[in-house]
C-alpha cells in the first residue's frame, strides 16, 4: 500500500512500516531534513520524483509532496487490546463503532483513540469503512500503535464483552446519564454509531446503558469523531480523579 501525507509517513518510518518514501521535487529543505534524519537510521530509501507524478499515484494532490510504501496493514487479533491494558495495568476501555463509513471519520477516531488512551478500536466487517490510505493518512500514525479489530457480528461480539466482565455503553442522544455520571472503575466499551442512523437496534439493545453527550447549542448531533473524542477522554479523566484521590 501506499500512503501520504507527512504525519503519516513519518509515523511509519517510526514505527519501522515505511518500506520506500516518495518526496516530490521542490519539497521544503526543512521538511526532506526531518524524513531523511528519520529514514536513515532505519535505512528506507527517499526518492525524489516530480509532484505530478505523485498526483497520478495516489490520485489525489493533498499528499502535500510525501509518500510511502509500506505493508498492507491488518487487524489485531481480539485478545490485542486486553494484552494492551495488561502492560498499562489499566482497566480495559474500547472503542467499538457501527457502521461508521467514511474513511475519514474512521482514521480520525483511530487516531483519538491511541492518543487518548484507549486500548483498542473495533469495526464490523461489512458495516465499516476499509484501512484505506484515506484512513491511514487521517489517523496520522495511529494506526500502527493500536490494535485494531474486526468482528463479523458487532452486537455477538458484545455479548462476548458482557460475559467477560466489560460493561458496554452506546452513546445516544437520549441517553439515561451523562458520562460523568458513571462508575468507570470497571471494564468498559463505548459504542459508536453513524451520524446519521445512530445505533442499530441490536446493537443498541446489546448496551447495559446509554449514554449521551450534553450540549448546549442548537445543533442535535456531534461528529462520531468528535463525540469519542469526548466519552474517551471523560472515562479516562474520571479514572485519573479516583486514582488521586486514592493517592492522596
Amino acid at each position: 500500500m501506499v500512503i501520504y501525507g507527512k504525519n503519516a509517513v513519518s509515523e511509519a518510518l517510526r514505527a519501522g512500516q515505511a518500506q520506500r518514501v516518495l518526496l516530490a521535487l521542490g519539497l521544503q529543505p526543512r521538511t526532506v531534513r526531518e524524513l531523511t534524519d528519520l529514514a536513515k537510521p532505519v535505512g528506507v530509501p527517499l526518492e525524489f520524483v516530480p509532484r505530478i507524478d505523485l498526483d497520478r499515484l495516489l490520485r489525489t494532490t493533498s499528499h502535500q509532496g510525501i509518500a510511502a510504501e509500506v505493508p498492507d496493514p491488518h487487524y489485531a487479533n481480539t485478545e490485542a487490546p486486553w494484552r494492551l491494558a495488561e502492560e498499562r495495568d489499566e482497566e480495559l476501555l474500547l472503542v467499538t463503532l457501527d457502521h461508521i463509513s467514511d474513511p475519514r471519520n474512521l482514521g480520525a477516531i483511530i487516531r483519538t483513540a491511541e492518543a487518548l488512551g484507549a486500548h483498542g478500536v473495533v469495526t464490523e466487517e461489512r458495516r465499516a469503512a476499509k484501512l484505506t490510505a484515506t484512513v491511514m493518512k487521517c489517523s496520522a500514525g495511529a494506526i500502527w500503535y493500536l490494535p485494531l479489530i474486526q468482528v463479523k457480528n458487532l452486537p455477538r461480539y458484545l455479548q462476548e464483552l458482557k460475559e467477560r466482565g466489560v460493561w458496554i455503553y452506546g452513546a445516544a442522544p437520549d441517553g439515561d446519564k451523562v458520562a460523568s455520571e458513571v462508575d468507570w472503575r470497571r471494564r468498559a466499551a463505548l459504542v459508536i454509531g453513524s451520524e446519521g442512523s445512530g445505533l442499530r437496534r441490536l446493537v443498541r439493545d446489546s448496551c447495559d446503558e446509554l449514554i449521551r453527550i450534553p450540549l448546549r447549542g442548537k445543533l442535535a448531533a456531534l461528529n462520531a469523531s468528535v463525540a469519542t473524542g469526548i466519552l474517551v477522554h471523560s472515562v479516562l479523566w474520571w479514572r485519573q480523579q479516583q486514582e488521586e484521590k486514592q493517592s492522596g
